[in-house]
């Protein structure tokens, strides 16, 4: 072990501050631990979150519960189908006084940005994102601006096969590091959400736990996890399995492999380890995978999910 990661997973602070997010987290998101865990994985490893399901099961609720607890600047869009470029990015206003026209930032300007329902708008004002997902900045009129640090995107998205959605594309699927789906809660969770208090209200009573800075120091301390080189080789094979199983061009891209393995780091630096195991790979590797190989003309996503089971299973650990 290097010195770097000693001293980076010894910090219990650090630990402590994450196992307090999960426990607050657990008190408002009911029965859904796994799905909580893989969306603070998406945000130590520093990628975009992409949570698909259909209404009323809690998406955005998971997200201002993240928000609240990190303490982060956030901004929510709701998308639909007339909603334009510049009402996400901003736009340049002409002051008559100053005879200049001065750019007004939009929603988009937020250390977390809620797109919810992100499949309602039209593949125009979906692409208005790409650039904020792959560089952390925008260009509007020749000029190029910062978006703010931590930049994190989590958009829900509505099953396909409901009225008033557009497919998103392979470019915008793939900058989402991870996809989850939330599913129904349990006999028992839904018990106390009928019978307990709303969860809104337990949202907006949430204090926060940690700073964006602990985030930043989580997502430091991730990516000094070690990858040996049979963990390195084994997530080649998947990648390769992917290629040689699937239909030409739906196998994972180097984006996909890199996003595999930053994710599994993330997890392993959540379950205090100082190097990547295979578990942490396969803990992670179907919500990696699922969105990139899932065919466009399957509208619920099972096809990708089903293919990534596939591979992990076929893949063999040395």
């Amino acid at each position: 072990m290097n010195t770097a990661t000693s001293a980076a997973l010894s910090n219990t602070s650090v630990h402590q501050r994450l196992d307090t997010l999960r426990l607050e987290a657990s008190k408002v998101i009911l029965d859904k631990s796994k799905e909580v865990d893989l969306a603070l994985c998406c945000l130590i490893a520093g990628g975009h979150l992409l949570i698909e399901d259909i209404p009323g099961v809690g998406k955005t609720t998971l997200v201002k519960t993240l928000s609240k607890l990190l303490n982060l600047g956030s901004a929510r869009i709701q998308f639909t189908n007339d909603l334009l470029p510049a009402d996400i990015l901003g736009s340049s206003i002409y002051d008559s006084e100053k005879k200049v026209f001065v750019f007004h930032r939009g929603p988009l300007f937020a250390q977390l940005v809620l797109a919810d329902e992100l499949n309602r708008a039209t593949p125009k004002t979906q692409s208005a994102c790409l650039q904020a997902m792959e560089e952390r900045r925008i260009t509007v009129d020749g000029t190029t601006h910062d978006l703010p640090e931590p930049f994190f995107m989590i958009a829900t998205q509505n099953p396909r096969q409901q009225i008033g959605t557009f497919p998103l594309p392979e470019s915008q699927l793939d900058r989402f590091l991870m996809r989850i789906t939330m599913g129904y809660p349990s006999r028992e969770a839904e018990r106390k959400l009928l019978t307990g208090e709303s969860r809104l209200d337990l949202v907006d009573d949430l204090k926060a736990v940690a700073q964006p800075t602990d985030l930043i120091e989580m997502q430091r301390a991730a990516r000094l996890v070690h990858a040996s080189d049979s963990i390195v080789a084994y997530i080649q094979d998947l990648v390769g399995q992917t290629r040689e199983r699937l239909p030409s061009g739906r196998g994972l891209s180097p984006r996909g492999a890199l996003s595999l393995i930053n994710a599994a780091r993330a997890w392993a630096f959540m379950q205090k380890r100082a190097m990547i195991l295979p578990e942490d790979v396969q803990a992670v590797a179907v919500s990696v995978m699922s969105h990139r190989l899932n065919p466009n003309d399957d509208l619920t996503g099972d096809t990708g999910t089903r293919w990534s089971e596939d591979v992990l299973a076929a893949v063999r650990v040395d």
